[in-house]
């Protein structure tokens, strides 16, 4: 096998609110492949801190702010991203919210802020960098999905109609703009273990698991939370040419719980 396929040295890679957590892992695994970063994230101090991050992992990793969900300012920062570091070669969609409200409880524009940051931000950003990889002849475009993007749970209609919706969006791209030798394809992470999951971990008083935590460990065959750094294989891999014949697809990485009904009570 020709291990330069998996190089990514020299391409620019955006990710977008990756000053922290999954975005970070991806753009770091990114970087140790070779790739100059670029980031985004909704305020200066998310910004400074990201790149204070990526300093101290000895990465030069430029950092801009900007709200994904705002056109006019995607299409300027792709612009300043041109001019100072290149045309974005790599695409990761990572920024996301959700908000965890019983549906009959929440406003319309909760629902819509959800759908806005989660749908409507990648197809905003990539509809951004797609001009400059048809002119330069490739591209890859990766979209952060979710296993809700194929389930349902309670209190995340919006969070599962938003990756739902990325998932379509993804293969729509795919279908679109293959033919320039475009590949988008999905990420969707299970349960990983990130400082904002930290507290559905935690042990009990009595020293027993979260009760979501049982849940999740009973549900996935891996028989434990995945970590970020779970994610950078795939993510290396949809970036590279090692997957320039794969499109439009999502990869699940979420130690088989799609796969599993769970066991017998």
């Amino acid at each position: 096998m020709n291990k330069a396929m998996f190089d990514l040295t020299g391409k620019v890679a955006l990710v977008t609110g990756a000053s922290y957590g999954i975005g970070y892992a991806i753009a770091k695994g990114f970087a140790e492949a070779g790739a100059k970063i670029v980031f985004n994230d909704i305020n200066q101090e998310l910004v400074d801190k990201g790149v204070a991050a990526y300093k101290a992992d000895g990465i030069d990793a430029k950092g801009y702010v900007c709200d994904v969900t705002d056109e006019a300012a995607v299409n300027a920062l792709v612009a300043k991203i041109e001019q100072e570091v290149g045309v974005v070669d790599i695409l990761v969609n990572n920024a996301g919210i959700i908000k965890r409200i019983p549906m009959c409880d929440m406003s319309a524009e909760d629902f819509r802020k959800v759908i806005d940051v989660d749908l409507n931000a990648p197809f905003i950003v990539s509809k951004a960098v797609i001009p400059s990889m048809i002119k330069k002849g490739h591209g890859k475009i990766i979209n952060i999905c979710s296993m809700m993007s194929e389930l349902g749970r309670e209190t995340v209609s919006a969070y599962a109609a938003a990756k739902g919706g990325l998932k379509m969006l993804t293969r729509n791209i795919c279908s679109e703009y293959g033919e320039f030798n475009i590949q988008c394809n999905g990420i969707g992470p299970g349960y990983i273990a990130t400082p904002q999951t930290a507290p559905l971990r935690e042990k009990q008083p009595d020293g027993s698991r979260h009760p979501f935590d049982q849940f999740i460990i009973a549900k996935t065959p891996a028989a434990r939370w995945g970590d970020p750094e779970d994610l950078v294989g795939p993510a290396v891999f949809l970036a590279s040419d090692a997957s320039n014949f794969v499109n439009g697809h999502v990869l699940y990485v979420d130690g088989g719980i799609l796969a599993y009904i769970g066991k017998q009570p």
